[in-house]
């Protein structure tokens, strides 16, 4: 069963551009916005913006074959890319998803927060791309 929503990943074409968004139309502070990092192994750049109760996950191309790119040439000015559930254990996650039927897209590789990550296939969720993470250890914003 999944647990607590960690965050909606947002592909955007400019995170930079993207965080002024959220610092001037929507009054995050300077502070709940995190430093862009870099992720070479997904092909993304990434910021997180941390609200009350969750976080939103800014995501920008890293490159030509960045999945992200894919995306943002079907939706030029970007848009809602996943959502992201925890659970406990993410190989016992993999296997259920797997005996329930569902197509998942990859094996655990290390995510954003630094724990381990799958992705189901949007087919499988109404249409929505589902990533499931292993519930970090410690505070993990």
């Amino acid at each position: 069963m999944i647990g607590r929503l960690n965050h909606v990943g947002i592909a955007v074409p400019s995170i930079e551009a993207a965080k002024e968004t959220y610092r001037d139309l929507y009054g995050v502070t300077a502070d709940a916005i995190t430093d862009t990092k870099e992720l070479p192994p997904q092909g993304v750049k990434y910021a997180f913006v941390n609200l009350p109760n969750c976080q939103i996950e800014l995501i920008e191309p890293l490159g030509a074959d960045s999945p992200i790119k894919n995306f943002l040439e079907k939706n030029p000015t970007g848009g809602q890319h996943h959502v992201c559930f925890e659970v406990p254990d993410i190989y016992a996650a993999r296997d259920e998803m797997v005996v329930r039927g569902a197509k998942v897209l990859n094996e655990p590789r290390i995510g954003a927060h630094g724990t381990p990550v799958i992705f189901i296939h949007p087919r499988n969720s109404n249409g929505v791309l589902i990533e499931l993470m292993e519930t970090p250890k410690g505070d993990h914003r």
